[in-house]
């Protein structure tokens, strides 16, 4: 055991080592591929010996199951807030009180980048992480540790520190980060994050750790304490010591020994803003020597010695000329408002996105007003507000049918986004072809990125039954193509024909049908057809499917392009008939059961298995459907829910003695 100790702590040595190289210092050794291989090793050996886990090892950043609510915890001292200056006179009226505090005393400011994102204290005992808590009000927050272990850019483990510490700084999004979020929210017909601020705070205060894990989130330390006061002498001592321990230190930061030059610093990075790859929303200037900072205090809401500089927003007016429409790839319909031309912070601007109907709505905006547009180091400028109306002003109204494709356009009832829901589509095409043959649906090995942007572009695939036409002829004329691959790829193509009911269902990409959901429709009808003719009412009667989803399957079914496809999928050779999952018999036919907290001896996974082998359903909600709420340990907004539907609650005894 002791070899394949050694192995193993090993591996991690050398994991550790590779995420503190790309996530903090940004200088990767290796490929993702070397990195995964042995992160698949690592994690080989530690099944084989579960008793050589420990929670720093690098396979626990995610570990977490999704939880039902977050527990508040106090502060080991405030996280207050900065007092602000929003003009370089405001910045040396702040110099002015410090000097005026600190007499003759020779002092000087640490001045970093102030980043836009979401406060959180990060503690360690002995080195390792133990908790992570969000600002809250300043006094309390929230413990948000499983998501914070998912953010690379935090250590598990210190680098050559062992004792207790508290590390306080900043979780951000990058620009393309936050980017790729709201393209996610668009598709889900979710209102989109304002800015990556708002996407940082989302994703971390999410109840399920993997959809923290991929925000790809960023961390970076300002402040650490022991025993709730600053841990060193001076503030950049403390930033120097974050790196020494492993942490990602904003690297744009300056020791300014008078006002001059901290005006200086806030100017340059005014300017320079626009070249991060995340946000900022000014500069940060503290006082350096913490025994200062000491005498020069607190009032009851920020401390003295410190002032966030803040830029301001590169704002000007122009007049809307038109509003038009652009089509995203997953459907959605987003109104881009056309302006006249306009010099913003150096930069013409001639349009943004207006994102949904709604925020047409909220700003009171129509065609041929006046409005303020702001650059405040987002990428894409957005409307602040409209300034004057227009004189022949009229109002935008969204298209009936697919400006792309001419397809139905609908908007389900709670949802922000418009979206068509033609899966052929054309501005949509790419991302069908792709979920349709990915890993756990049609599962077509071979056909990634690089070749269905060929097939779209060539014109060779127009729609997913398209892709059954192919020939290896036609492949082996396609870039990085060869006899070989393309034989493999039409083998594969072939195979997929035999795909069950519940990974065609998944494939078509009906709006909020995933792969839980088809099962579901799939094992309640059995046909495809059958799903297709279903009525509203009909269609609840499979688990999960509220009448949200409901509504999004007979749109769906409704619309004749899809239609279309449906049959050519018919000819290709499809089954759309599935031998459903027998129910019948066993004490829990029937029954429908939702599992809430921790149980005594039973995991999640088993308990589901023995409900569902005595012929009961677990579902993952609570609703009128549910049976029985089946409640362990810290058991949370499901038996709240229980309780207020009147859904008898059992504990595992209870459940064990059902089963017989």
């Amino acid at each position: 055991m002791s070899r394949i100790s050694e192995k193993i702590e090993h591996l991690r040595e050398k994991l550790r080592r590779h995420e503190y190289l790309y996530y903090v210092l940004d200088a990767p050794e290796i490929t993702d591929a070397e990195y995964d291989a042995m992160m698949h090793e690592l994690q080989a050996l530690e099944r084989e010996h579960p008793e050589l886990i420990t929670p720093d090892s690098p396979t626990q950043r995610v570990g977490g199951k999704p939880r039902e609510g977050f527990v508040k915890v106090p502060h080991s001292s405030p996280m207050l807030s900065l007092d602000n200056a929003l003009n370089e006179e405001e910045l040396r009226e702040f110099d002015q009180r410090v000097r005026g505090l600190l007499g003759d005393e020779k002092f000087s400011y640490a001045a970093e980048l102030k980043l836009d994102g979401l406060s959180l204290a990060v503690h360690y005992k002995k080195g390792q992480l133990a908790q992570a808590v969000t600002r809250g009000d300043g006094v309390v927050g929230e413990d948000v540790t499983e998501n914070a272990r998912t953010i690379g850019s935090i250590p598990l483990r210190l680098r050559e520190e062992h004792g207790d510490w508290e590390v306080r700084g900043e979780v951000v999004l990058t620009r393309r980060s936050f980017e790729k979020a709201n393209a996610e929210r668009a598709a889900a017909g979710l209102p989109l994050f304002a800015n990556p601020r708002n996407a940082a705070a989302g994703a971390l205060r999410v109840l399920d750790p993997s959809v923290t894990a991929s925000r790809k989130l960023d961390f970076f330390g300002y402040f650490l304490f022991q025993e709730g006061r600053p841990a060193l002498e001076t503030q950049w001592k403390a930033l120097d010591k974050l790196e020494a321990m492993g942490f990602k230190v904003n690297p744009r930061r300056k020791k300014c020994a008078d006002i001059e030059k901290l005006v200086a610093f806030c100017n340059e990075w005014a300017e320079k803003r626009e070249s991060l790859p995340y946000e900022i929303d000014g500069v940060v200037a503290k006082v350096d020597s913490v025994e200062q900072q000491n005498r020069l205090g607190w009032t009851a809401k920020a401390p003295r010695w410190a002032i966030a500089y803040k830029f301001a927003a590169r704002q000007a007016e122009t007049v809307v000329k038109d509003i038009d429409v652009q089509v995203g790839r997953t459907g959605t319909l987003t109104p881009v408002a056309r302006f006249e031309p306009v010099k913003v912070g150096g930069v013409t601007v001639q349009n943004a996105t207006l994102h949904n109907e709604d925020e047409i709505e909220r700003l009171g905006l129509k065609i041929g007003d006046t409005v303020l547009i702001e650059r405040s180091g987002d990428v894409i400028p957005k409307v602040v507000r409209v300034v004057k109306e227009g004189e022949h002003r009229h109002a935008f109204r969204m298209p009936k049918h697919c400006p792309v494709c001419g397809g139905d356009i609908v908007r389900a009832e709670g949802e922000a986004a418009s979206r068509c829901i033609n899966t052929n589509c054309p501005a949509r095409l790419r991302e069908s072809i792709l979920h349709w043959a990915a890993r756990g649906v049609m599962d077509i090995d071979g056909m990634g990125d690089a070749l269905v942007n060929q097939l779209v572009d060539q014109g060779l695939v127009r729609n997913v039954a398209d892709i059954y036409q192919l020939t290896t002829e036609l492949l082996i004329d396609l870039e990085r193509m060869g006899q070989k691959s393309a034989e493999k790829l039409i083998a594969n193509i072939d195979a997929s024909r035999k795909q069950p009911l519940p990974r065609i269902l998944n494939g078509l990409g009906i709006p909020f049908v995933g792969e839980r959901t088809a099962q579901f429709l799939a094992d309640e009808f059995g046909d495809l057809d059958k799903i297709a003719a279903a009525d509203e009412d009909e269609l609840q009667r499979a688990e999960e499917v509220g009448p949200k989803v409901a509504k999004s399957i007979r749109r769906f079914f409704h619309e004749s392009h899809n239609k279309s496809l449906i049959e050519r999928l018919r000819h290709e050779g499809f089954t759309f008939t599935y031998e459903r999952k027998k129910r019948d018999g066993g004490p829990l036919a029937g029954m429908t059961f939702v599992l809430t907290g921790t149980l005594p001896t039973l995991s999640r996974d088993e308990a589901k298995a023995k409900i569902e082998a005595a012929g009961g359903k677990v579902a993952g909600s609570v609703s009128r459907k549910t049976h029985y709420v089946v409640a362990g340990d810290e058991a949370g907004s499901k038996l709240d829910k229980a309780k207020e539907l009147g859904i008898k609650v059992i504990d595992e005894a209870a459940l064990i003695e059902m089963l017989g």
